[in-house]
């Protein structure tokens, strides 16, 4: 793949822009001549090869962030997989050439970067990126950072160890395909337990799950098995509460919470991923990519619309960026 050095990084790049808010059908427009954002002395400049959708992602464009937002113009998105083609005068152990992948923003919905990855070139702290693991190929890379990390974080928030039982509700799902094998291979669950509709549940099963529930037949809270931890990334702590055993913990990423449920958005560290790399490189956690596929840069908003629906498997993943 040629990919440019510092020597050859253009001034003008193509990327994925909105200058207003609202539905990212209307208001995203892939623009030609959008400036290559600076790089800070903590900083590199990466050559993006294949950027993660997130559904946080479209409410932002929406503007349901907007007050701790950037300022607009935007280029929206997290994660990132490519080549770093520039580095600032402090960064330590990352040079030009390494392939790196990570998300971008420390506090993804506090004041994140104005110029995301849905670009041909990003800029990101050093601290924010990792190695990307030698077996995966960019577009599997790039669905990674932000949902493995908010694994994680969850994970350690409810002081989940060894020997514990886990529910996961959205097995299937960015965040959830990958909680059920964190929970089994590198937290040591005794029991991992996930909800799915009916077509999903061999899958659930094949990430790791000892039980697949279907959703759409049995409700979970009624279960006589109630588990230590309950990771709910579905928005349903309500019924999340009911399903968790008398001094076990439930965790939120989204929706309302219920007590004693707590709810925390990621902060984006690349010492989590560097930590995770071996469990990839050794094939114990795999990446899901949507059946799909990647769509293409020139997709970016059918993409959206298509992880606007809900039935998204996995990661979406834009795919090749120019």
């Amino acid at each position: 793949m040629a990919i440019a050095s510092s020597a050859s990084v253009p001034s003008k790049m193509k990327a994925c822009v909105h200058s207003e808010y609202g539905n990212h059908a209307t208001v995203l427009k892939i623009k030609t001549d959008v400036p290559v954002p600076d790089v800070k002395e903590d900083q590199v400049l990466v050559k993006v090869v294949a950027a993660g959708l997130n559904p946080v992602d479209i409410k932002r464009i929406h503007g349901v962030f907007k007050a701790a937002d950037p300022p607009l113009p935007t280029v929206p998105g997290y994660d990132v997989a490519g080549v770093v083609v520039k580095v600032g005068s402090k960064v330590k152990n990352i040079k030009e050439g390494d392939e790196v992948y990570g998300l971008i923003s420390e506090k993804p919905l506090d004041h994140p970067k104005q110029y995301g990855t849905l670009a041909e070139y990003t800029a990101v702290e050093e601290k924010l990126l990792a190695p990307k693991p030698k077996n995966l190929s960019f577009a599997e890379a790039a669905g990674l950072p932000l949902a493995i990390e908010t694994v994680y974080e969850g994970l350690e928030r409810t002081e989940f160890s060894a020997g514990k039982s886990i529910l996961v509700l959205g097995g299937a799902g960015g965040v959830g395909s990958l909680l059920i094998q964190v929970a089994k291979h590198v937290f040591g669950a005794s029991r991992v337990a996930a909800t799915s509709s009916a077509g999903k549940l061999d899958l659930l099963k094949k990430l790791g799950a000892d039980l697949a529930i279907d959703y759409t037949k049995e409700n979970f809270e009624d279960l006589p098995e109630k588990f230590d931890v309950v990771y709910d990334a579905v928005g349903q702590s309500d019924r999340a509460v009911k399903a968790v055993k008398e001094g076990g913990r439930v965790v939120t990423i989204i929706g309302a919470v219920t007590p004693p449920a707590t709810k925390f958005t990621v902060t984006s560290n690349g010492s989590i991923l560097e930590k995770l790399n071996p469990f990839l490189e050794s094939g114990k956690i795999k990446p899901l990519l949507d059946p799909k596929g990647t769509f293409h840069f020139s997709q970016t908003m059918e993409a959206y619309s298509y992880v606007e629906t809900g039935r998204v498997i996995g990661k979406v993943v834009i795919y090749p960026i120019p």
